[in-house]
């Protein structure tokens, strides 16, 4: 089945949903779905940890928004391509976000006129998890790339740049140099 669109999601305020049960009768969620992003950091940890990567350039979202798991890892996967094409070994990149947030959604039927729970009344309204997203609200970063150089910089703003198409909401570039972040 495909996806919806991000926008039946997106912008939607909600309360954070990630209740499970141990008693798997009495639990709403089954089973938990797995989180499709694959490694939250990539690229040079030690040489960040050191304090070696001066540039920094961060993804920060200008408004609250549900990001899907899929679309981070999607902005994820194109940013390390990138960075590994043209600076191997000169960047670090972060995911800040963490879907923990369960998507759910009422099956709707096709044909039948006003059934929006398939016939079952009240008793399975709650519906069924399609998906995790995180809630990330306003001014919270996204994506954080640290780099060696200006090269790697130039090229980890404008990978972010072409990121932003991928992602559900307005954002922002914030770049900054470690003795920028020291004041």
């Amino acid at each position: 089945m495909a996806l919806r669109k991000a926008s039946s999601y997106s912008k939607k305020r909600v309360r954070p949903y990630t209740r499970t049960s141990r008693n798997k009768t009495r639990a709403y969620i089954k089973t938990i779905p797995y989180s499709k992003i694959a490694k939250l950091t990539s690229g040079d940890h030690t040489a960040y940890s050191e304090g070696k990567l001066p540039f920094e350039v961060s993804y920060v979202t200008t408004e609250g928004v549900q990001i899907r798991d899929n679309a981070l890892e999607a902005c994820r996967m194109y940013l390390t391509k990138m960075l590994d094409e043209q600076a191997p070994g000169q960047y670090y990149l972060a995911v800040k976000v963490f879907p923990h947030h369960m998507v759910r959604e009422n099956k709707s039927a096709g044909g039948m006129a006003g059934a929006d729970r398939i016939s079952t009344g009240m008793t399975q309204a709650f519906g069924v998890v399609i998906g995790r997203s995180a809630i990330v609200p306003a001014g919270k970063d996204v994506f954080f790339v640290a780099c060696a150089n200006d090269k790697a910089a130039r090229v980890a703003r404008l990978a972010l740049n072409s990121v932003k198409a991928k992602l559900p909401c307005k954002g922002k570039l914030v770049f900054r140099t470690l003795s920028q972040a020291a004041q």
